[in-house]
C-alpha cells in the first residue's frame, strides 16, 4: 500500500514513515502543497495522510486535487486543531477520518486500516481463499492453519491484492506499492515477488491476466500445490 504523507515537520514525517515502512507500507513525503499536488497526480495512492498547517497554504485546499482522481485515495487528516468545528470543517471537505496530534503511530495505523476496510466493502480484516487466511489487521498470514513466512515486500504487494480481491491490478498498480521515490527496481521485479508469492501461498492463489495484470484466485483447494 502506498502512502502520501503531507508534512512540513522533518522529524515527525521520518519518525511516522520509519513506523508505517515497518509495517510494510511505502511512504512518499511531500513537504508542501505544491510537491503534493505534483505526486498525486503522478502516482496512484492508495492513501493520503494530510497535515493541515503547511508553509503554502491550509491543507483542505488540497482535497479537490484528491476527488478529482480517479481512482480516491483514503485521506486522513493529521493535525493540531482540536476544535470540533475544524474536525466538522475537514470531515465536510472530504477527509475520511481526522486524527489530533500529538498521536501515537499505532493509533494511525488502526484508523489507517479501519478506512482501508471501511473504504473497500469489508466488515472484518480476514480474507479467506481456500486454505489461505489473509489476516489485514495483523499483517499475517496462514495456510492450512500455519503461519506463512513474507517478508515486508512479499507483505506489501499481497496486501493491494488481499483489500481489493475484486479487482485487476495492473502492474503499475503493484509496482506503486513496493517503491517510492528514489527507489531503484529492476523491470522484472514485480514478477519476482508475484513467483514468491505463489510459491508460499499456492501457484494458483495469483491469476495473471495478460495485457491486464493480477488478482487473488479463490479457486478450490484442490488447485493448490
Amino acid at each position: 500500500m502506498r502512502i502520501l504523507l503531507v508534512e512540513d515537520d522533518a522529524a515527525l514525517a521520518d519518525a511516522v514513515r520509519s513506523y508505517l515502512s515497518a509495517k510494510a507500507f511505502v511512504v512518499d513525503v511531500a513537504s508542501n502543497l505544491a510537491q503534493a499536488r505534483a505526486q498525486l497526480h503522478s502516482v496512484q495512492y492508495a492513501a493520503v495522510l494530510l497535515d493541515l498547517h503547511l508553509g503554502d497554504g491550509d491543507g483542505l485546499t488540497l482535497l479537490p486535487d484528491v476527488r478529482a482522481l480517479r481512482d480516491r485515495p483514503i485521506v486522513i487528516v493529521l493535525t493540531a486543531r482540536d476544535q470540533v468545528t475544524d474536525r466538522i470543517r475537514g470531515l465536510d471537505a472530504g477527509a475520511d477520518d481526522y486524527l489530533i496530534k500529538p498521536y501515537d503511530p499505532a493509533e494511525l495505523l488502526a484508523r489507517l486500516r479501519a478506512v482501508e476496510r471501511r473504504r473497500s466493502s469489508s466488515s472484518t480484516p480476514v480474507l479467506k481463499l481456500g486454505p489461505l487466511e489473509i489476516d489485514l489487521g495483523r499483517d499475517m498470514v496462514r495456510k492450512d492453519g500455519l503461519p506463512v513466512a513474507l517478508t515486508q515486500k512479499e507483505w506489501a504487494l499481497l496486501r493491494v491484492m488481499a483489500t481489493r480481491p475484486d479487482r485487476i491490478h495492473t502492474r503499475d498498480n503493484l509496482a506503486d506499492a513496493l517503491y517510492g521515490f528514489g527507489d531503484e527496481a529492476d523491470s522484472n521485479t514485480l514478477e519476482v515477488f508475484i513467483s514468491r508469492l505463489r510459491r508460499k501461498l499456492g501457484r494458483n492463489r495469483i491469476q495473471t491476466l495478460r495485457g491486464l495484470g493480477y488478482r487473488l484466485s479463490f479457486a478450490p483447494d484442490d488447485e493448490d500445490e
